[in-house]
């Protein structure tokens, strides 16, 4: 691992909703990359901007400025058209923005206390969700049209979870996840799971959607870490991992597919008789696969499973096949790193690092 002690220069880092390309913004400029390749799509020096969010691999993109510039300000949200090289249009709000989303058909703004949903072809607005105060900005959101949800924190005090149906425009549930305050959500793309952390960051608990109890409990660690980004394998059904990074700077990967059989066979045991599902899902870590030291202790990063590969078994649902994990990371010290995250079916795992490059240089041109 190279040497990322070095202050941070990115001043926002985020995906698409694929994961073929990711964005970055510095001080001065912000660039789009190609996930596959690390080519260099596309950049921009107009300033600083924190947040760039994709459409896919389009031409357009959602911008807000870190207000560094009267021009960029916090409050208004730029959609912007980079084969032209100009702004399509521009929505000013009371507030700073804290987060932005999209789909072919839905943009969502994330304000402190509100958040507001539009129709992503005509700007017009369709409704606006009163949240309790969510300072960071804290959503998840499912790009898939037909399983298409919103994630907010619905408590202060306690990991509660607002789930809002932004095609149908509903409240769709609220899940009790965690004692804590929320500190991480993700959805998977299909919309069937989320996943949340707490501010504890020890427990990552797994919801079906439409069930809204049903969780599946696994142990990041002993002591408290801070959750920095949370990510489901692709998958048109169960995603087979989920990814986690936090303050330790370690990645942790859980095997989704692999905790159902282990929680099929434990329910014929005694142990299963006697210990609730989430409790004994959390005492046994054999589905956990951690990669140590990843990133320096205390620097953010950001992962997310680029691609799934079945090596090996047959294709039954109910057995565990070997599988390989493409996982991309991002560091706000200006990293991006790739590994290959290797689990045979005897639940034996290994990371590899493929590939792994500065983005100072790019950044600093």
């Amino acid at each position: 691992m190279a040497n990322q002690s070095s202050p941070s220069s990115i001043y926002c880092a985020s995906f698409n909703q694929d994961n073929s390309g990711f964005a970055i913004s510095s001080r001065d400029s912000f660039k789009i990359f190609d996930s596959t390749t690390g080519r260099l799509c596309y950049e921009r020096a107009a300033g600083a901007f924190v947040i760039v969010e994709m459409l896919y691999s389009s031409d357009l993109l959602a911008l807000v400025g870190a207000g560094e510039q009267a021009s960029l300000s916090p409050r208004r949200l730029c959609l912007f058209n980079t084969t032209r090289g100009s702004p399509l249009k521009e929505l000013n709000f009371l507030t700073s923005i804290l987060a932005v989303r999209m789909n072919k058909k839905r943009l969502v703004v994330v304000l402190v206390e509100k958040t507001f949903v539009y129709d992503l072809n005509t700007l017009v607005m369709l409704d606006t969700i009163d949240t309790v105060p969510n300072p960071k900005g804290l959503c998840a959101f499912s790009p898939s049209l037909e399983g298409c949800f919103l994630a907010v924190p619905a408590s202060t005090t306690k990991g509660a979870v607002l789930v809002y149906n932004v095609i149908d425009l509903q409240s769709h549930s609220e899940i009790d996840a965690h004692r804590s305050p929320l500190a991480a959500i993700a959805l998977s793309l299909n919309g069937m799971y989320i996943a949340t952390a707490s501010e504890q960051g020890t427990l990552i608990r797994v919801h079906l959607v439409s069930e809204s109890t049903k969780s599946y409990s696994f142990r990041r660690g002993t002591y408290p870490s801070t959750i920095y980004s949370l990510s489901f394998g692709p998958s048109t059904q169960l995603p087979d991992i989920l990814i986690a990074t936090s303050s330790s700077g370690s990645i942790h990967a859980f095997s989704l597919m692999l905790a159902i059989n282990q929680r099929s066979k434990r329910s014929t045991s005694f142990l299963g008789s006697v210990l609730p599902d989430s409790v004994s899902d959390a005492l046994d870590p054999a589905h956990h696969h951690v990669l140590q030291n990843a990133v320096s202790s205390g620097i953010r990063s950001y992962a997310v499973v680029r691609k799934i590969e079945k090596l090996e078994g047959t294709s039954s649902p109910s057995q565990f096949t070997s599988i390989r994990a493409t996982v991309s990371v991002i560091t706000y010290s200006g990293y991006f790193q790739e590994y290959t995250l290797s689990i045979n079916s005897k639940n034996e795992s290994l990371w590899t690092l493929e590939r792994e490059y500065n983005l100072y240089p790019v950044i600093s041109s």
